[in-house]
């Protein structure tokens, strides 16, 4: 029976193995020939400190999560870990069983690596109570630590505490988005209750914003929950949205004019709109990334027949509606935060819930748009959310 070291040395004369200033000029060139790299380690050992870009696959976990951080198998791949045994034999696990062509372990791990002087990060430390909340997250390779503290670190602005906003902020409340905004200025009504699933029987006639709040601080203290208790318009909506570094904003509201006012802004102040709109058992998704993909002028270039606004009057939804197209607009925010997986920018999705089918549309940018096809800085005030007089043709229609 061969001894540990024997194992590791046989395996060692198997493998490729790769000096770390190899490694340091192909990450440093930019010229593609950079590796997916990744560290083996356990948790504790990647949070104290590791190779920058490297995503980690600790090796006990490598047949069930190497393929979510390095899905090509013909991509070349570069495994790291104290001292170059534990990814020597992670890469031998990878080529025989796994079916990876181009696999390398990197010779001294990222002790030889510090040695040389190449730089370390370290990321802040999650602490023992964020652990265990996001420990679900954490296991994605795609999310992993990185990723939960930069959902830590962002900034989502809800625009309705409604039927949409409720599922919404409730899971990106519970996944640990750092700072998240609420604007509204309507009061709970009992006929809410019926689809608007953050507000509670006992708040009816309170703020829903406020209502709001308690509800998202009962679920995660930690968040930090800004309150906008207004009405968007014209007037207020490039203080709201400057009011902090906005990653991402949300879009719940249920009229025409204020969304086409949110295009124009959003698109000045560069910051991506998630977009959901219900109506009986129809729901529709976009995201609108300014400058990356087509904008909501160049989807919707002018309002649609009043008889099919859902601001026009009262309209009718499925109670659950508002859960599935929310839970997906939260879903989208996430993505677009982590900077993982293929957003809907340039797509329109559309949910029929009667027939349980979901249709794609693409939606590309307009060359003609009157807002997206300009530089940011030429879109003055007064051209924002400007439209024929839909407003009044809403009232008109009854």
């Amino acid at each position: 029976m061969p001894t540990g070291a024997e194992v590791i040395r046989e395996v060692k004369g198997r493998i490729d193995e790769v000096d770390p200033g190899t490694v340091h000029a192909d990450l440093e060139s930019g010229n593609g020939n950079a590796p997916v790299l990744i560290d083996v380690r356990e948790s504790d050992e990647f949070e104290a400190g590791h190779i920058p870009g490297a995503r980690h696959v600790p090796r006990g976990h490598l047949e069930s999560r190497i393929e979510g951080a390095a899905p090509d198998r013909s991509q070349r791949v570069v495994l790291y870990c104290a001292s170059g045994n534990r990814s020597a034999l992670a890469a031998d696990t990878l080529e025989r069983l796994l079916g990876y062509e181009h696999v390398e372990s990197m010779t001294g791990g990222i002790t030889l690596w510090k040695d040389r002087g190449y730089d370390v990060e370290v990321p802040r430390r999650l602490t023992k109570e964020q652990r265990e909340r996001y420990s679900r997250h954490i296991l994605i390779p795609e999310v992993g630590l990185e990723g939960q503290q930069k959902l830590l670190d962002a900034k989502v602005l809800l625009l309705g505490a409604g039927a949409l906003g409720s599922p919404t902020s409730l899971y990106l409340t519970a996944a640990g988005v750092g700072t998240i905004g609420i604007v509204d200025n309507d009061v709970v009504d009992l006929s809410n209750l019926q689809r608007q699933v953050i507000h509670t029987t006992d708040r009816i006639g309170e703020s829903k914003v406020e209502s709001a709040q308690l509800t998202m601080k009962a679920l995660n203290p930690d968040v930090d929950v800004r309150t906008f208790d207004l009405r968007l318009d014209a007037s207020n909506i490039m203080e709201v949205l400057q009011s902090e570094d906005w990653d991402v904003v949300v879009d719940g509201l249920d009229n025409f004019p204020t969304r086409y006012l949110l295009n124009d802004a959003s698109v000045r102040l560069r910051i991506p709109v998630v977009s959901a709109a219900i109506l009986g058992f129809d729901g529709q998704l976009s995201v609108f990334e300014p400058y990356v993909g087509p904008c909501y002028r160049c989807l919707f270039p002018t309002p649609p027949p009043a008889e099919l606004a859902p601001s026009c009057g009262a309209n009718g939804v499925l109670g659950v509606l508002p859960g599935t197209m929310g839970m997906l607009s939260a879903t989208e925010a996430i993505k677009l935060i982590i900077g993982k997986g293929d957003t809907l920018t340039g797509r329109l999705l559309l949910y029929d819930a009667l027939a349980a089918t979901f249709t794609e549309l693409k939606v590309r940018r307009d060359p003609d748009c009157p807002i997206c096809s300009r530089a940011p800085d030429d879109i003055t005030d007064e051209e924002m959310g400007v439209f024929p007089d839909y407003e009044a043709f809403c009232a008109a229609a009854g």
